[in-house]
């Protein structure tokens, strides 16, 4: 098989592809033996590290174009020549990228050391890393056609494309496919399930950036704070109050370990204004600075969440606990709330998040979002989802076809995200348990306390979440609960496991259990 299947690696074996309401331009393979490459479980996001040694398999790269949009859309499958499971993964992207970028290649680098024939697409967006490349065809007028192909389209020409693939070359399809993302991955993911049912059986999704036009927005929300305030604090100040608020919420759960784990409790008890005026040692100056009103409001109006001019709450908060001044992994931008400063003076930084209301909602790229009233960031917040919801908001709570394929999502989100805040995923699975009673039986979500945007954090990933998908999918085994492991308060180790939690329940010390390094002394509640 293994000698048929290296000859096979050919253009002619793919000749029978095809795309309604597609054209293929070009396909390229490329034979690529003794590849190897370790793999770390934070990129893999639902999965261990792993490593790859010395894999044969057939790079298979197609493009295609859907005739009279004028695009131009890659995709690049990995069809193992040997060990091959019989089973199919796409991966998914970050940020403003659809795929076929770093974060990508390593998900398929563990999707290949796995067994799996993979795939990414790049939604014609190219190699760009932001928007500003393909966001327009002519200044002030958006292409509509590369954010409708980066929002759904191209992800299930993918899947129809890779199926096909997999079939030219195997003599057969695929036993079960899945996909794997998170951020931009989760929110595609996502879309699959609410506009593609058939695309996929399994789909694990982390920290979903759905709502998009509310989410995206709402991430310059704490820039748009320091704007109105006109007054520009360390971030050391900010750094502190997150500090006191671990300090003060950590044991909330009755455990000392430097997560805050029950963040609306922690809301409601931990006031930042209370320590207005507290000197503190701030590495940005090199010596001790006091706690500013202007932090204060900061920090709480980064956990309230965006409000347009009336006082209405538009949009959640990013958690107390969430790094708020540091790199926004894994786009590696500055925190939504950092500044910048020189000397004893600072400023605000965009995030490149701001893209989307430059070149999308305003159309104008010199729009500069760190210097607009609270009105003008009101309407250009509304303006998002005036124009683009049903383009691109992928937050339908009809996952009824999905479920009626036998279909199964499973989600997880950082509680401690510092970019796309948990309420948004909460938000989801609360409106589609309202029209889909039986939902637990084909999308639960897990929440992780501890864990930052897709990786980071107190807090490990999931990484035994995509075996559980996969149990779930071929042998009916729903996983009741989720293994993590967390690190101690000073992040230096791995001291222990738990359990994660299907929403709404939560994990929870059981009485009289000493042993919190250990999962046998966690158990999930329903949340108070």
């Amino acid at each position: 098989m293994y000698a048929a299947l290296v000859k096979a690696c050919v253009p002619d074996t793919f000749s029978s592809l095809s795309l309604f309401g597609g054209e293929i331009t070009s396909l390229e393979t490329t034979l690529v033996s003794n590849y190897s490459a370790s793999v770390n479980s934070a990129y893999r996001f639902t999965a261990p590290s792993v490593q790859l040694t010395n894999a044969t398999f057939c790079n298979v790269t197609v493009s295609y174009t859907h005739p009279g949009q004028n695009d131009n859309i890659y995709v690049e499958a990995w069809l193992p020549t040997e060990h091959w499971n019989e089973r199919f993964q796409a991966v998914g992207g970050g940020g403003f990228v659809a795929g076929r970028f770093y974060l990508s290649y390593v998900a398929m680098q563990g999707a290949l050391a796995d067994g799996y024939a993979t795939i990414t697409t790049d939604a014609g967006l190219g190699s760009a890393m932001d928007a500003s490349p393909w966001a327009q065809v002519s200044p002030g007028n958006v292409n509509l056609y590369n954010l409708q192909n980066l929002a759904s389209v191209s992800l299930n020409d993918e899947a129809i494309i890779g199926k096909q693939l997999v079939k030219s070359y195997y003599g057969k399809g695929p036993l079960y496919s899945y996909w794997n993302g998170c951020s931009q991955g989760g929110r595609q993911g996502m879309i699959l399930a609410q506009r593609y049912p058939d695309a996929y059986d399994g789909i694990a999704a982390g920290a979903p950036a759905f709502y998009w036009t509310e989410f995206v927005p709402g991430t310059t929300w704490p820039q748009q704070v320091l704007s109105m305030l006109d007054h520009y604090p360390y971030n050391c100040e900010a750094d502190a109050l997150t500090a006191m608020a671990i300090k003060a919420c950590d044991k909330l759960d009755q455990v000392e370990d430097g997560i805050i784990s029950q963040p609306e409790e922690c809301l409601a008890q931990f006031d930042p204004f209370r320590w207005v005026g507290m000197p503190i040692n701030c590495t940005q100056t090199n010596g001790t600075v006091r706690i500013t009103n202007a932090a204060a409001v900061l920090v709480n109006e980064t956990w309230h969440g965006p409000r347009a001019v009336d006082g209405t709450k538009l949009w959640h908060g990013l958690n107390p606990g969430a790094d708020i001044t540091g790199d926004a992994s894994p786009s590696m931008q500055p925190g939504l709330a950092a500044t910048n400063c020189t000397g004893t003076t600072c400023v605000g930084m965009s995030n490149i998040l701001s893209q989307w209301t430059q070149l999308f909602v305003s159309k104008d790229p010199t729009l500069d979002v760190l210097n607009l009233t609270h009105e003008e960031w009101d309407n250009l917040f509304r303006s998002s989802s005036q124009q683009y919801r049903s383009l691109v908001g992928s937050a339908d709570p009809n996952l009824r076809a999905f479920g009626k394929t036998g279909g199964k999502l499973l989600s997880f989100h950082g509680v401690q995200d510092n970019i796309i805040p948990l309420g948004g995923s909460q938000q989801y699975y609360n409106e589609v348990a309202s029209i889909s009673p039986d939902i637990h039986d084909f999308f639960r979500l897990f929440e992780v306390p501890g864990l930052s945007h897709c990786f980071g954090g107190r807090s490990q990933q999931p990484s035994n979440l995509f075996e559980q998908l996969r149990l779930w999918v071929e042998n009916g085994t729903a996983p009741e609960t989720s293994p993590i492991n967390v690190t101690d308060i000073t992040g230096s180790q791995v001291t222990g496991s738990r359990i994660l939690c299907p929403y709404p329940q939560q994990q929870q010390l059981i009485k009289g259990c000493t042993d919190t390094a250990s999962a046998k002394c966690w158990t999930c509640t329903r949340r108070r």
